[in-house]
């Protein structure tokens, strides 16, 4: 065990193990201290930060499915100058890089988030989601269109000169086209699948259970369409790769590796087993060992070998 190398580099992020949270699933990190030594992990990804605080969505927000749940939290969060003021003092003091996950309603939005966090003291990296409903847009995700992806990448690009890993969402016909877009304009790693958009009713009522009606879908059910938009991203870019989407156990996350993810990040589980991370971790570390693998590394992209022989 102890000449296994598990750290990796995320674009630029240097990490001391693979194993991450999921933005949205871990709150800000100290949420989960009860349960396990929050400086074991690679990386924390803090819950999605905006310019100004939002209430979210109305509630019911959040819905079971038979593999997974649907959320449609709406950002809630207390604005970047009181995550700034009151959560990242804590985080400082934990031996593990904070990565916080940035989101706004318009470019301009993005840019400014960029450059109050590129001063803050703590922040190891920006995780960017394009998922949101861009304003002036009419509504429009940022994340369905190339240009709007492209135009967001480059507003945090110009802003920050912390590592920019920009989340892809799945509900595109081609990953790789926004891969592709986001990367050219300047991103250093992509963060890789959000939630799948989907909906369930409830037959009693005969309404939706959501009251937003749509959310967002994930857990197990959409690990196989993660698996293979990273599989695809991987042989489509050559930046590393954040891998989610259904990660429950340290099989899930050593096939995202093998895929192609440079380092993953354990969502939905967090919430069934608090101890989800570590038990991911001490996977890896078991499976390396069973294996024969002296750098974790070696794994990441191994499912492509049988193609160049």
């Amino acid at each position: 065990m102890g000449s296994l190398n598990l750290q990796v580099n995320l674009g630029g992020l240097t990490m001391k193990n693979p194993v991450t949270t999921a933005s949205g699933t871990f709150g800000f990190g100290l949420e989960f201290a009860p349960f396990i030594d929050l400086s074991r992990l690679g990386a924390i990804v803090v819950k999605g930060t905006t310019l100004e605080p939002r209430e979210g969505n109305p509630t019911p927000r959040m819905a079971e499915t038979p593999a997974g749940m649907l959320n449609a939290i709406g950002l809630q969060n207390p604005g970047v100058e009181a995550f700034i003021r009151d959560y990242l003092p804590p985080l400082r003091q934990i031996d593990t890089p904070v990565i916080v996950n940035v989101s706004g309603n318009s470019v301009e939005d993005y840019g400014r988030l960029a450059s109050i966090l590129d001063e803050a003291d703590g922040v190891a990296a920006l995780e960017v989601n394009i998922s949101c409903p861009n304003v002036k847009e009419g509504g429009i995700q940022f994340g369905t269109l190339p240009a709007s992806a492209a135009a967001v990448t480059r507003a945090v690009r110009e802003n920050t000169q912390k590592p920019v890993i920009v989340k892809l969402s799945p509900n595109v016909t081609d990953i790789t086209e926004m891969a592709r877009a986001v990367v050219d304009a300047g991103a250093d790693a992509l963060a890789l699948i959000n939630t799948l958009l989907g909906m369930d009713i409830d037959i009693c009522t005969r309404r939706p259970v959501l009251a937003n009606i749509f959310g967002g879908l994930s857990g197990p059910a959409i690990k196989p369409v993660a698996l293979r938009m990273i599989y695809q991203v991987y042989r489509a870019v050559h930046v590393p790769i954040l891998g989610m989407g259904g990660i429950m156990n340290s099989q899930d996350a050593i096939a995202f590796m093998l895929a192609g993810a440079t380092a993953i990040a354990v969502g939905t589980a967090n919430f069934t087993n608090p101890r989800a991370t570590m038990d991911i971790l001490e996977g890896i570390e078991e499976y390396c060992c069973r294996e024969g693998v002296r750098d974790v590394n070696e794994l990441i992209g191994a499912a492509h070998s049988h193609l160049t022989g």
